[in-house]
């Protein structure tokens, strides 16, 4: 037996409707209580009627009732308001609160699909029956999943909004440079965005060769020799910008090339958002005025300067070629970066409108493409669009990976 199923059939009151304490006083559940995923009692404010009383409280769950004293209740004042001790076995009388046993008091065959789930070997436990979950049940728990998923990366938000004094830009700035980098670069992305504020960039926006300086120096990328003219400008800039703003340095060794298509090398990612610094400076301001994905999209439509056109990377030369940012890389940029930021804005502005902005632009950008989404679309669940593949994305790192199939509405259905 295990705790997570007990606390399923206790917040679904999937018991038999006749209960006693194992003193036989009846019980009559009035109120389930609410589930506690912190430190105390297992669920709390519940109002349970034991023979005569009714009583409002917490409750506690174990598989035995000795698990009491073997996790330390006996002597942590957060368990003085417990009305009720809801084991699987009572195995040993351990305090005066009234003990309910729930052994022989449920559906056995209901463990026994749980413990089938749990146990299967498939990609997730209900691959072969997930379609079976009607449609409208499944799309509400997704609506779910993806509300839960854009909650997660605003709290992410508000916490980088907390260390900047809640400037709105360099946020945005921020995450734009770590979803620049994809998984490969990220992290030097960030290191970037780290040591080069947006503010030092605004202040030469105007400048495109200066803003670009800044990028490839900071970067690290202008420490070796050039034989061509542009790199060299780069150079006596960038020597300029780092005496003026005291700018520091990363190792090019940090940023990596190997196995990655040249349309997504990090010399060419900085050249195009140097181009998007150059051309709309302070951005964030003018996604919260865009009316669609059509406006949106429109800001990160830039090509990297002519240099880039017969260049992936400094001082080596390659086919001429214009070197513009694509959709995809567009849509990734919405989904990590723009729609987070938007749907923090407006949590912690309390505009309704906002966090609804941010969910439709969700829903008109494209479904994502990677192995998860791969996967549940060979389980019959193909995704339409970018709400849908992040809630996916959601569901399986949060439930299904973790076979957390008894707090999932999808696996609840399949259970019963």
């Amino acid at each position: 037996m295990r705790e997570e199923f007990l606390y399923y059939l206790w917040e679904n009151r999937l018991t038999d409707k006749d209960l006693t304490t194992t003193e036989g006083e009846a019980i009559d559940v009035m109120a389930t209580g609410y589930r506690n995923t912190d430190s105390g009692p297992d669920f709390l404010e519940a109002k349970i009627q034991i023979g005569d009383k009714l009583w409002a409280g917490h409750v506690e769950i174990h598989v035995k009732s000795s698990d009491w004293n073997r996790h330390g209740h006996q002597t942590d004042k957060a368990y003085q308001n417990v009305i009720l001790h809801v084991v699987y076995e009572n195995d040993a009388k351990v305090n005066d609160i009234p003990t309910l046993e729930l052994k022989s008091h449920f559906d056995e065959t209901l463990f026994a699909h749980y413990q089938q789930f749990i146990s299967s070997r498939n990609w997730i436990p209900c691959a072969k029956g997930i379609t079976q979950v009607p449609v409208f049940t499944r799309l509400s728990w997704l609506d779910r999943m993806a509300v839960e998923r854009l909650e997660s990366k605003a709290n992410t938000v508000s916490k980088m909004l907390e260390s900047n004094q809640f400037d709105w830009e360099d946020a945005f700035y921020k995450l734009l440079m770590r979803y620049f980098g994809l998984k490969v670069n990220n992290e030097a992305f960030e290191t970037l965005a780290n040591i080069l504020p947006f503010k030092t960039l605004l202040k030469h926006a105007d400048n495109l060769l200066q803003v670009e300086a800044m990028l490839f120096g900071c970067a690290g990328f202008l420490e070796e020799d050039f034989t061509e003219d542009y790199p060299n400008l780069l150079k006596r800039e960038f020597a300029v910008m780092k005496a003026k703003f005291n700018l520091l340095t990363m190792p090019a060794e940090r940023w990596k090339f190997m196995r990655m298509r040249p349309s997504n090398f990090p010399t060419l990612r900085l050249a195009q958002m140097a181009q998007m610094i150059h051309l709309h400076g302070c951005m964030f301001s003018k996604i919260k005025e865009a009316k669609d994905i059509a406006e949106v999209k429109a800001l990160f439509d830039v090509a990297a300067s002519g240099y880039w056109e017969t260049h992936w990377r400094l001082g080596v030369a390659s086919e001429a070629k214009p070197k513009h940012l694509g959709d995809a890389t567009a849509d990734v940029l919405i989904i990590n970066a723009v729609v987070p930021l938007l749907f923090c804005y407006g949590k912690l502005h309390k505009d309704e409108t906002m966090c609804e902005n941010a969910m439709q632009l969700l829903e008109a950008t494209a479904a994502e493409d990677n192995a998860i989404i791969r996967h549940f679309a060979q389980c019959g669940i193909k995704a339409e669009n970018a709400m849908q593949t992040q809630a996916l994305l959601h569901l399986y790192n949060m439930h299904c990976k973790r076979k957390r199939c008894l707090e999932c509405r999808i696996g609840n259905v399949l259970l019963r």
